[in-house]
Order: structure tokens, then C-alpha cells, then sequence
């Protein structure tokens, strides 16, 4: 049985991965996001969601338990006005950046990164692996509504935009603020189904082989 490991601990992932029929453990990496940025000083926002999407799925590749398992690793990051907006974590950036971005557009990005953790030579009768390990980024435009200085603040007061790259959700309470998405709307949740399928082609699995047994 092919397993699925997802690097994240992104409740909204796992959800999504849940709802979509994929089965799935959720093993979390411990990488420092500042420290690989710093690192590699990338600050393009599509490179930026790649890299460390790649940086949780490699660390989470390295761990015992990964061993003959398929490991995801999936990171976001909202491009506006040029800049790159991770995760808010403070009332203030998120207000500040919420301001900005009513009535205007911006571009979410999602990098996945693929690491096959399976023995290429395996005994018995289980499929080998590929040693595959790759990546690619899913970006979807998103298009926001204006917002009043109150609902912004309210928004804020629950706590759902301040762990949200680009400080707003499209599956909770931030989709009352959303206009429109030019593309795969799972894109701005945070993990693409169907960029997923085609890194699994890569690796020779089907995405089929991850539904529940019927």
C-alpha cells in the first residue's frame, strides 16, 4: 500500500487531502522558514513558497518514519504589489496588509515539493520506488472585495488571518472578503489536488492509489 506523508501542519491541508479521499499521516518538519530564506536569500515570492516547500518535505524525508513513504511538503506565500507576504503573526501587519489589499488583487503561490522515500529495489511483491524528488509551484490570482476598516478588525479580533500567508483564508471566514479566484481555488487553501496528482504521476503513482479501498 502506497503511504502519504504530508509535512505540514496545516489543519486546512490535511482537511482538504481528507475531503478529497486521500489518505494521508501528517508528520510536521522542525525547519526554521527565516533561517532557510536567510540561507539561500531568495526573495522572489514563487521561488520563495518552492524552496521551502522543499526545505519540510527534505527534513521530513531525512526522519526514520518516512521510510517507504511518499513525503509532501507545501508552503504558501502571497505575492502583492511586488512583495511577499507569509504568515501576518501580529494584529498590526495584518491590518496594515489587509488595507492595502481591499479592492485590489494579488497572486497566492504554493510550492509542493515530492521526496519518494520507497526502496527502489524492494523484496517481495511491493512496487519499487523511483527515488524521485520534485517540485513545482501552483499560483492562483486572488481578487478581494472592498473591506471597511470594522470588518477588517473584526476579522482580525477571531484570529484566522494572522497565521495565513497574505493574512486571509478562502475556506473560513476570509471568503466573505474574496471576489474572485483566477485558478485552482485549492491553490489558495494551500495544497493543489491536482498538482499533486501530477508529482505522484512523476513518482509512477497513481493518485487513485491513495483512495480509500472500496
Amino acid at each position: 500500500m502506497v503511504r502519504l506523508i504530508l509535512a505540514s501542519q496545516s489543519p486546512a491541508r490535511t482537511k482538504l487531502l481528507t475531503e478529497a479521499g486521500i489518505r494521508h499521516t501528517v508528520l510536521v518538519s522542525d525547519v526554521d522558514e527565516d533561517a532557510v530564506q536567510a540561507r539561500y536569500g531568495v526573495t522572489d515570492p514563487h521561488d520563495t513558497a518552492l524552496l521551502l516547500a522543499r526545505a519540510k518535505a527534505e527534513a521530513v524525508a531525512a526522519l526514520p518514519e518516512a521510510e517507504g513513504a511518499l513525503v509532501l511538503g507545501c508552503d504558501s506565500v502571497f505575492e502583492f504589489d511586488g512583495e511577499a507576504h507569509g504568515k501576518p503573526y501580529t494584529a498590526a501587519v495584518a491590518r496594515e496588509r489587509m488595507l492595502r489589499m481591499s479592492g485590489n488583487t494579488g497572486v497566492l503561490h504554493t510550492g509542493h515539493w515530492l521526496v519518494d522515500c520507497r526502496d527502489t529495489e524492494p523484496d517481495g511483491g511491493s512496487a519499487p520506488g523511483t527515488g524521485a524528488t520534485l517540485g513545482t509551484v501552483a499560483s492562483a490570482e486572488v481578487s478581494f472585495l472592498e473591506m471597511d476598516a470594522a470588518e477588517i478588525d473584526a476579522y482580525i479580533a477571531t484570529g484566522e488571518p494572522l497565521h495565513c500567508a497574505g493574512s486571509f483564508t478562502i475556506d473560513g471566514l476570509g471568503g466573505a472578503f474574496i471576489r474572485k479566484v483566477d485558478g485552482d481555488p485549492h491553490t489558495v487553501v494551500g495544497l493543489s489536488v491536482s498538482t499533486l496528482r501530477g508529482l505522484l504521476a512523476s513518482a509512477q503513482v497513481r493518485i487513485t492509489d491513495l483512495w480509500p479501498a472500496s
